[in-house]
């Protein structure tokens, strides 16, 4: 019989999930299993051998891919929305404190699935899979959400359902991690954890002979590091970068370079934040994007972190190698090139600047020598240590490379063959396009907040891609960032004479203004904007172009300034004061109804008012009114785009 095997699967936006995904591949290993972790969109669901129509026998049978762990991510924000997979998940946790987003993220508490799992779970609700597809699996899910939100954890829990509805066996209840816990996901994860390991072991016990490898010793890396006596003769590193020989759009293996046009601030000098209004060209590129897409855009590490890291763990930044896989079948990472200087594996894969995982620390104590580090980080990994290591690392945000140099005796005998499985690799951030290629062919414009704050650490913390792009003066020479499109969360109406009420406080707005160019090129002019920012001379972003739009009738705009009165006002107050048009639009003409913003309090406000205008206007119950608002949704004619 071969030796039993884990597939651990996971639907991951920004990581989370992964990381849990693979802390279980890391267990399973300890306990002698063989384990397979993968992005549920780059295993081949159909051919799993699995995936049959007869139930064999399941200890004992001779397949050995017979077991499936499913996991739930959300996005990478302060809030989490409930996205999963058929795998092991996360969820980026944060015990309180400030938690900063930059751009555009995934979208929040939508329960829509992950990008690398959509593929997937279009494939498994398709009404014509047999009841038995699934019925030599094993499963369990693992999802990861944030309970303050409406569908909190709704993929897994629905991919739970669906798992049973195809002959699936779990082998567990549906665990839902949940980032509102005082101790956050880990809560709920780390029991979870402890009966999934007593239902597997208790199939396939560890052998006698071999017994669990303690927690204490590291396991093997994932790759070598074979350094290069000389640098090589042709540089590959640009050559991997730049699309010589497009197959297809550009993506995240093959970027655009898209030379940065303009990159201007438009709030301001005494407003609080720096936004920018940047210009990309993208003449050539092969980019077509519409009104709601996103642009993903892949940011580097300061030079200044670059030189640091290299310092604190000895590395030398001019130095050459090769990466080889240690197992068989193990792919290397696609975004790397092959020989890779150090310096570009710090500057633009390795997340120095993120916020540590527990699972840092879990790997960092394997590998350190020095007894008094050590013993705190063992401290920090451990499920009593988790409010501690709240305190210490994600409260203040803390970084990677910050925790390396509190840590030095540990962070200058970290073996380099390490690094990728102790560092996570920089992820893309996401913005909305703010720019239609009908007003500006061949070119491509966001909107960026740039992220900084104070927490008790000396240093501001800053966000990554929004300083990055701040840094970058086209004025100064040339500058090319590299990028790609995707769909993204809001879809407009194609017909021409449906009415949009857009909503759309602060950088929100960015989304609508591509709709608004859109939708004026082709002639549909029932387009209602409700804006909000504090100040009209302040942060009223593009205020001319709405102006110019009501003057030839293509628009209706309604603002809310909430700090030139004593009294707030925000945009869901200017929403019932027009709470008679509301309806009309909705109800009479058809309409269709978008939010994008900041998810903390906003929707949940605008959705108040909504309420409100459909009882106060259209005389329903409150139970009417909510079955109201949730029949918009359900026929997207209500969508909303948050971030928090």
């Amino acid at each position: 019989m071969p030796s039993p095997r884990l597939l651990v699967l996971f639907g991951s936006q920004t990581g989370t999930a992964q990381d849990v995904s693979d802390r279980l591949g890391r267990e399973a290993r300890r306990r002698r299993l063989g384990c397979l972790v993968q992005a549920l969109d780059s295993y081949p669901v159909v051919r799993a051998p699995w995936a049959s129509a007869g139930r064999a026998n399941r200890p004992g049978a001779s397949t050995a891919w017979r077991r499936a762990l499913s996991a739930a991510d959300l996005g990478d924000g302060r809030a989490w929305e409930p996205r999963l997979s058929l795998a092991r998940g996360g969820g980026d946790k944060v015990a309180g404190g400030a938690w900063k987003r930059e751009g555009r993220p995934a979208l929040v508490g939508q329960g829509d699935p992950p990008d690398n799992m959509k593929n997937f779970w279009r494939f498994i609700f398709r009404k014509n899979l047999p009841s038995t597809s699934l019925c030599q699996m094993d499963f369990a899910v693992l999802g990861l959400g944030d309970s303050s939100y409406a569908k909190f954890n709704f993929v897994a829990k629905k991919l739970h359902r669906r798992l049973l509805q195809l002959g699936g066996r779990a082998l567990l209840p549906v665990c839902l991690g949940d980032d509102q816990h005082e101790l956050g996901p880990d809560a709920a994860v780390d029991p979870w954890l402890h009966d999934l390991w007593e239902k597997v072991l208790g199939l396939y016990p560890v052998p006698l002979h071999l017994g669990i490898i303690p927690p204490g010793v590291p396991l093997p890396s994932k790759f070598t590091l074979h350094f290069l006596q000389e640098a090589p003769s042709t540089c590959s590193e640009e050559q991997h970068v730049t699309r010589t020989d497009p197959q297809g759009p550009p993506s995240e293996l093959q970027p655009f370079l898209a030379p940065m046009v303009t990159n201007q601030r438009v709030t301001g000098p005494l407003h609080f934040q720096d936004v920018r209004l940047i210009e990309f060209d993208i003449t050539g590129s092969g980019l077509s994007f519409a009104a709601g897409d996103v642009v993903l855009i892949q940011p580097e590490n300061a030079a200044g972190h670059v030189q640091q890291f290299c310092q604190v763990l000895g590395l030398d930044p001019d130095q050459y190698f090769t990466l080889q896989p240690q197992e068989p079948g193990v792919p290397r990472p696609a975004r790397l090139p092959q020989p890779c200087s150090v310096r570009h594996l710090v500057s633009r894969y390795l997340d120095i600047a993120s916020v540590p995982r527990r699972s840092f620390f879990e790997l960092l104590a394997c590998l350190s020598p020095h007894e008094l580090e050590r013993e705190k980080l063992l401290e920090f990994s451990s499920a009593q240590g988790q409010e501690e290591l709240c305190e210490y690392c994600s409260r203040p945000r803390r970084t990677i490379l910050e925790v390396l140099g509190d840590f030095p005796h540990t962070a200058g005998a970290i073996p380099p063959d390490y690094l990728l499985d102790l560092i996570p690799l920089m992820r893309p951030r996401a913005f909305s396009i703010a720019s239609s290629l009908l007003a500006h062919p061949s070119r491509l414009q966001i909107l960026v907040a740039v992220v900084q704050y104070q927490t008790r650490l000396k240093e501001p913390r800053r966000g990554l891609c929004s300083s990055w792009l701040a840094s970058l003066d086209p004025r100064q020479g040339p500058v090319q960032v590299p990028l790609w499109v995707r769909p993204g969360g809001l879809t407009f109406p194609e017909t021409l004479d449906t009415p949009v009420i857009m909503v759309g406080p602060g950088t929100g707005v960015a989304p609508f203004r591509a709709a608004l160019q859109e939708r004026v090129a082709q002639g549909q002019t029932g387009n209602f904007l409700f804006f909000g920012c504090r100040r009209r001379d302040q942060d009223f972003y593009w205020e001319p172009e709405w102006k110019e739009l009501e003057k030839r009738g293509c628009l209706t705009l309604v603002t809310a300034f909430s700090r030139e009165q004593e009294q707030k006002v925000y945009v869901q107050h200017r929403l019932r004061e027009f709470g008679p048009l509301v309806w009309e639009l909705l109800d009479r003409q058809g309409a269709y109804f978008y939010l994008a913003g900041n998810a903390k309090y906003m929707p949940a406000d605008v959705s108040e008012a909504l309420t409100s205008i459909f009882q106060e206007e259209g005389g329903l119950s409150g139970p009417e009114a909510a079955a109201y608002l949730a029949r918009l949704q359900r026929t997207l004619r209500f969508q909303t785009e948050t971030w928090a």
